[in-house]
């Protein structure tokens, strides 16, 4: 089954439906004239005129009611999610669209959980199944196919039940402290459904002009541009009775160019914009500027001299670079992933022993915020009401004057966090786990983006080095791209290449992090998940750059096809 969901693609959805919007709200405060109602009757009378909506509600109503293997518990749980995903993917190179593809599927996910919420199935091949839904609101075909993955997740559940029973076993004492689910408020929203409007041809003749820049720079070696759409309208109905139906957008362009200096160091950029609303993206002339100033700043690279062997000192990242930075390291360490069987700690990750202990310099604030749309006037992929498990989005402070004081935990509990802080989230087809939503760093002592460069000079020079680094953006592995000499007599800057950060880590952000800036940048992200870092420039009073340990490549034996005239 994981074959054919890579096959997919990625998101989208239409379903035109009318529905007024609800608020997450748990079924107790509904109240009103029609409280006699059955809650089944409730839930289809909410889902009423969305075919795929009621579809999933009545086969839920069956196989609560006729799900039972001779030997087997019922279940105690079912859940449904479905996505229903559009997709329309452009890319062009040298000037020539290269391939443009619209892609609409729907995705669904059964879990099937057997036990109760202490210990149950959810182990091995027991954490549910997934495949592909038709595209047509045919109940009948729908019912079939949600019917044969609940059967499968069902059987599925019953074997690893089995088998975690009997893996069990080998612990003289219990070794799941905690519960296996943790229990959530019934929650209700149906929201409208999103609809994804493009104008192809203009993306295509976008991309294709942008890319054809690369005839006035000969030494650049590929040029290429993409732009991705995306729609995705997510449904999720469990037997607790919790109904969400949620429509959202993102769009991104990605532009890509690469060189190679004249000793073969191989240099490459690639800026990109990512946006809630199409509309939002950076219009032609815009992207034609960013892509000559890529262009231009590639032809300075090669030209660029290569940094010393070793440095330590003074480091300052702009807030482009810093979102990347505290993403990494922050960010996904900040995730309550539940250890395997037996495993001691609370969690895993690099913050796994470090619950209420200093993560990062007192004067930091860390609040994750799903619930916030726009930061700055800027729209915020990272923005969601509930999350993959039907739990309503929370604002959670995870560490405070550098402590840290939260996990972002789903609905499996952990130590010291039973229940869910609604950030369970997931693609289509895949188990939900802990993710970031919108990710906030704050300091008590901002400083202006001036302040910390003087700072950054005065340290170089208290330390008697000529110069302090600056990092305007960075590449895989957290590699510098855009990297700066500033120097502490007069100021000016010198771009250098081909350097690496030595033990740019956890370490290094709670001890050598001296100041945060005041400038923070909205970073949209939809490399997996839609998320958001927001962040300001960093100043570290010390790091170690090192010369890149990389065999240069030979540049290419003959040169590039000439260009009309």
């Amino acid at each position: 089954m994981s074959g054919h969901l890579r096959k997919l693609g990625v998101l989208a959805a239409s379903l035109l439906l009318a529905s007024a919007f609800q608020a997450p709200r748990s079924r107790a405060a509904e109240g009103g004239a029609d409280d006699a109602a059955s809650p089944t009757a409730k839930a289809h009378e909410l889902a009423k005129g969305d075919v795929l909506l009621e579809t999933l509600l009545t086969e839920l109503d069956r196989s609560k009611d006729h799900l039972k293997m001779d030997g087997v518990k019922p279940p105690y749980y079912i859940e449904y999610r479905v996505d229903d995903v559009d997709n329309l993917d452009s890319d062009a190179s040298f000037g020539a669209l290269v391939g443009s593809q619209r892609a609409h599927l729907r995705v669904l996910r059964v879990v099937v959980r057997i036990g109760d919420y202490k210990q149950d199935s959810f182990y091995g091949q027991g954490t549910g199944g997934a495949t592909i839904l038709p595209l047509d609101n045919d109940p009948i075909a729908l019912r079939r196919q949600i019917w044969l993955m609940t059967d499968e997740a069902y059987k599925a559940a019953a074997d690893a039940y089995a088998e975690k029973l009997s893996a069990l076993k080998q612990f003289t004492a219990d070794p799941n402290p905690v519960d296996d689910f943790a229990k959530a408020p019934v929650v209700t929203m149906i929201g409208p459904t999103a609809d994804m409007h493009v104008d192809e041809n203009y993306w295509k003749q976008t991309l294709t002009e942008i890319t054809n820049l690369y005839r006035k720079y000969p030494e650049i070696q590929s040029v290429s541009a993409s732009a991705r759409f995306r729609c995705v309208n997510q449904y999720f109905v469990n037997s607790e009775g919790t109904i969400v139906r949620d429509g959202r957008i993102n769009a991104t362009v990605t532009l890509s160019g690469s060189t190679q200096a004249p000793d073969g160091m191989r240099l490459s950029r690639s800026p990109y914009w990512t946006e809630v609303r199409p509309e939002d993206l950076p219009k032609r002339e815009e992207l034609l500027k960013q892509t000559t100033e890529m262009l231009e700043a590639l032809k300075a690279l090669r030209n660029a001299p290569i940094v010393e062997e070793s440095y330590r000192g003074p480091v300052m990242f702009t807030p482009d670079a810093a979102d990347d930075i505290l993403y990494a390291l922050i960010g996904t360490n900040i995730l309550g992933r539940k250890p395997q069987l037996g495993k001691p700690n609370r969690t895993t990750g690099a913050f796994a022993t470090s619950y209420k202990t200093r993560v990062l310099p007192k004067f930091i604030t860390v609040v994750d915020d799903p619930t916030l749309k726009e930061f700055a006037g800027k729209k915020l992929v990272g923005s969601y009401d509930v999350d993959s498990e039907g739990v309503a989005a929370q604002s959670v402070t995870v560490v405070d004057d550098g402590i840290l004081d939260n996990y972002l935990t789903n609905r499996e509990p952990l130590r010291d966090f039973p229940a869910s802080n609604g950030h369970g989230r997931a693609g289509p087809g895949t188990a939900a786990s802990p993710a970031v939503g919108t990710l906030i760093f704050k300091s008590s002592e901002a400083l202006s983006p001036a302040d910390l460069t003087k700072k950054l000079k005065e340290m170089a020079g208290a330390e008697e080095k000529p110069y302090g680094y600056r990092v305007d953006t960075l590449g895989p592995g957290n590699a510098p791209r855009m990297l700066y000499r500033i120097y502490a007599a007069d100021g000016h800057e010198e771009l250098v290449r081909g350097a690496v950060f030595n033990e740019l880590d956890v370490r290094a952000l709670r001890n050598d992090l001296t100041a945060l800036g005041n400038d923070p940048l909205v970073s949209n992200r939809v490399g997996g998940l839609p998320e958001t870092i927001i962040a300001p420039s960093l100043l570290f009073d010390e790091l170690e750059v090192k010369r890149a340990d990389t065999s240069k490549e030979k540049l290419p034996e003959y040169p590039a096809p000439g260009l009309p005239k």
